[in-house]
């Protein structure tokens, strides 16, 4: 009997001493596949971690060249002259201006929802109370320029004291802004004490203001594209002018592809100075298209309404043949009475103080051999 007890006691001691072995072996089991869980783990963390440097590693290299791209932009910036368009809010504070801009968004419904309509100053000093502004437009005629033949000829054959009395406006009426920086590039370097002086400036026009001015779709495509460059041409000299007209007393229309004569601004001042009557319209010291001709400022704004009525219909040198015709000449009138009135306010004066040189228009592939033979 005590002999089956102590077997007994045996065998349970037997069967705990299995169960503990199993239990501890499930234990290690369940802790080797926690380690092996755990193991994972860390590793997915690692490759996560690397992944995150390798990417932070990338964004690192795409930052230095997106700032050595922002670098190289301002450095182009810097050595174009700063060409950061300033609005008239910046303009010098002696500047008068024309709130004839307004003028144009009753001619452009596009542009009433727009602010301030001005052109962007280039460079400029806000001059003013001046006798003289010379306007002159310019646009990128591709491999030919005349620009700075032009300029030399206008600014050098001026006095001290006339550049002191006037201002040279260049409107860069072109949307390519390469164009822009070669025209501020070239004016810096070679008319310096002009810039400095605020007797030079360039303005450029911005891009909203001609967004829906020069469609002729109902032409076709080459008729269509001379009459948006005719159209064009008429809407620069109107911004030009007036931009010009609270500047000074009178305003003088230049092109970008003439030369002045030896002393071409003392015989103007001299004639105006010398006219009896002052009941001109305006003045021409050049017989040649738009080129020469001399306004009275305060008489721009009728100008520049009249062709923005009929911007469209004709270039601007007939517009300015149609305006007599519209104030000069009655309904009916003998043409003869009409035409002898109308030398009386269209003054000649001759032989023309201006020619023209340029051979390639600013039409592209279109060249023209037109000469004032006067």
């Amino acid at each position: 009997m005590r002999t089956k007890q102590v077997n007994l006691l045996i065998t349970l001691v037997a069967v705990a001493l299995f169960s503990f072995s199993c239990f501890c072996i499930y234990r290690i089991t369940q802790t080797n596949n926690q380690l092996i869980n755990c193991r994972n783990h860390i590793l997915e963390f690692k490759e996560n971690m690397l992944h995150l440097r390798n990417k932070t590693e990338k964004n690192s290299q795409e930052m230095k060249v997106l700032n050595r791209t922002k670098y190289e932009i301002t450095k182009r910036e810097i050595l174009s002259g700063n060409l950061v368009a300033q609005k008239a809010d910046i303009l010098n504070k002696n500047e008068t201006v024309s709130n004839t801009f307004e003028d144009l968004k009753f001619f452009f419904p596009h542009l009433r929802k727009e602010g301030r309509i001005y052109p962007d100053v280039i460079i400029g000093k806000g001059k003013t109370g001046v006798s003289f502004a010379l306007g002159i437009s310019t646009v990128n005629r591709g491999n030919y320029s005349y620009l700075k033949q032009t300029l030399t000829s206008v600014v050098s054959r001026m006095t001290l004291s006339q550049e002191k009395d006037s201002v040279v406006i260049v409107l860069v009426a072109d949307s390519n802004e390469d164009y822009l920086h070669s025209v501020v590039k070239m004016i810096t370097k070679k008319f310096k004490r002009q810039v400095r002086s605020g007797s030079l400036e360039v303005i450029s026009i911005p891009a909203f203001l001609y967004s829906s001015m020069l469609n002729a779709k109902h032409l076709a495509e080459a008729s269509r594209k001379l009459a948006s460059w005719r159209t064009k041409q008429v809407l620069d000299f109107c911004i030009l002018m007036l931009y010009a007209q609270p500047k000074a007393k009178y305003y003088l229309q230049l092109e970008d592809d003439i030369i002045a004569k030896e002393m071409y601004f003392t015989k103007i001042t001299d004639f105006v100075g010398n006219i009896s009557s002052n009941n001109w319209f305006f003045i021409e010291f050049s017989m040649l298209g738009f080129i020469g001709k001399l306004f009275r400022s305060e008489d721009l704004t009728h100008f520049v309404r009249f062709f923005l009525m009929f911007y469209k219909e004709k270039p601007i040198d007939w517009l300015l043949n149609d305006i007599f015709q519209v104030k000069v000449c009655d309904t009916g009138e003998d043409l003869r009475n009409c035409m002898k009135r109308k030398k009386q306010i269209r003054i000649q004066y001759k032989p023309s103080l201006f020619q023209h040189v340029g051979i390639h228009s600013s039409f592209p592939r279109k060249e023209q051999y037109e000469k004032d033979v006067y």
